[in-house]
Parts: C-alpha cells; structure tokens; sequence
C-alpha cells in the first residue's frame, strides 16, 4: 500500500505562483512514476505532468513553459512549480504513484486533491 499526502493549493492571482507537493509513504517501488492530473468542470482529468524513473518527463502543452516537477526521491515527494498562473489553470489538482512506467490508472494510488484558484 501507499499513501499519499498533497499540500499547496490555495487562491493565487493571475500571473502568480504556487508549488504543490506530495509525498508518499509505505512500499515504494525502484520503478515507478509520479505526477499531477488536473479535474475540470464535468469531472474529466487531464493530465498536467508526468515523472518516471526510467527517466522519463512530460507535459500536458498547455503548461509547458511554465510548470515544472521535481521529485525528491529519498523523500519520496513530487512537486509541481506552477508559475505564470493563469485563471484557466484553475481546478482540483490530484497527485498519483504508479509502479512501473506509463500513465496512471484509476487502480492507482491517488491523492485527496488539492484546490488551485486562479483568480484576481
């Protein structure tokens, strides 16, 4: 099992800053990806970015640019560096762990989700 524990949301105007993190605890996987899913309105997830240890990165366009993630691997933590906010970047961001590659599944561990408000 794994656990995990997200933080850093909150009410940023445009053009703004925020980092979120999310740590995850229990049997940790040599192999294993981590990232961000944003939901939008009508509950559709969309990723935002992806980091595995193959290595491997990736970025929804719309992002690129200007979110970064990072991971501390001996604290087991991703984070996403979002800068240059704008009020489209707006929703629930969720955080995941995957063992092994590829983009994550729904059987996958999930964060609570974290509120990101753009808005001035």
């Amino acid at each position: 099992q794994v656990q995990l524990v997200e933080s850093g949301g909150g009410l940023v105007q445009p053009g703004g800053s925020l980092r979120l993190s999310c740590a995850a605890s229990g049997i940790i996987a040599s192999n294993n990806a981590m990232g961000w899913y944003r939901q939008f309105p009508g509950n559709e997830r969309g990723l935002v970015a992806y980091d595995s240890t193959a290595p491997s990165t990736v970025y929804a366009d719309s992002v690129k640019g200007r979110f970064t993630i990072t991971r501390d691997m001996a604290k087991n933590t991703v984070y996403l560096q979002m800068n240059s906010l704008k009020p489209e970047d707006t929703g629930v961001y969720y955080c995941f762990y995957r063992r092994g590659f590829g983009l994550p599944l729904p059987s996958d561990y999930w964060g609570q989700g974290t509120q990101v408000t753009v808005s001035s």
